[in-house]
């Protein structure tokens, strides 16, 4: 079974009275497991195609299918609820809430979207926060942190439910060159362990380099091409 499948998705916005075509029905499948980018210029639709990933956005037209479910058939309570059980995120920009510590960030989607126990919530926590390198962060807010600690509490944040895929949205952008390696190089490592599949809009060379397939949009158009990871 595809973790992600896209049959002739469309995507138009409305300005005024012109519908302005952002994504002109694009096909492409994404495995389990996987590692893959989405990369082009500004505007050529990359965060678009994520967002309806996602379930934060809904196609014009076409079928758009993630874990055997018609995401673009969903309404906004059901695609939120699917969201919250399957998918997890990571930005650019960290979206940390920051009155609270990295450990607190990291428990937020155990508590308010699958409400699990206390102590399986604590045990959960614990691990990813060891997985990332950061337990000895973990009683700090946001502005105590670093941008490469943020990022990790962030990819921590984003697994801690076991989702079957993780969206990551220029997730370097903010990042120092030796600071970006270090952060492809854990989501690796923890795609591996998990067996999360890792899914990115980028314009940086470090994740195209790494990915296992590129997916290159332009004007909301796709092709694809197969990547060999560097080892």
């Amino acid at each position: 079974m595809a973790l992600v499948r896209a049959e002739g998705l469309h995507k138009d916005y409305q300005v005024g009275e012109l519908a302005v075509p952002a994504i002109r029905g694009v096909d492409f499948v994404i495995e389990p497991g996987s590692f893959v980018c989405f990369v082009g210029p500004s505007g050529s639709g990359k965060t678009t195609l994520l967002n309806m990933i996602g379930c934060l956005d809904r196609p014009t037209a076409g079928h758009l299918s993630v874990l055997d479910t018609q995401v673009s058939d969903l309404d906004r309570r059901p695609a939120a609820a699917f969201r919250g059980e399957h998918i997890g995120f990571v930005f650019q920009d960290f979206n940390l809430i920051p009155v609270l510590t990295a450990y607190e960030n990291v428990e937020y989607p155990l508590i308010m979207v699958q409400k699990w126990p206390a102590g399986e919530r604590r045990a959960r926590v614990r691990s990813l926060l060891a997985a990332a390198g950061i337990e000895e962060q973990a009683d700090k807010r946001p502005d105590q942190l670093s941008g490469g600690q943020k990022q990790r509490v962030a990819v921590a944040r984003a697994l801690v439910t076991n989702p079957k895929l993780v969206l990551a949205d220029e997730p370097t952008a903010n990042l120092d060159h030796k600071t970006a390696y270090r952060i492809i190089d854990l989501m690796r490592r923890l795609r591996d362990e998990f067996g999360t599949s890792f899914v990115f809009s980028t314009h940086d060379p470090k994740i195209m380099g790494e990915a296992e397939v590129t997916f290159e949009l332009e004007d909301g158009l796709l092709h694809q091409k197969e990547e060999e990871a560097s080892p």
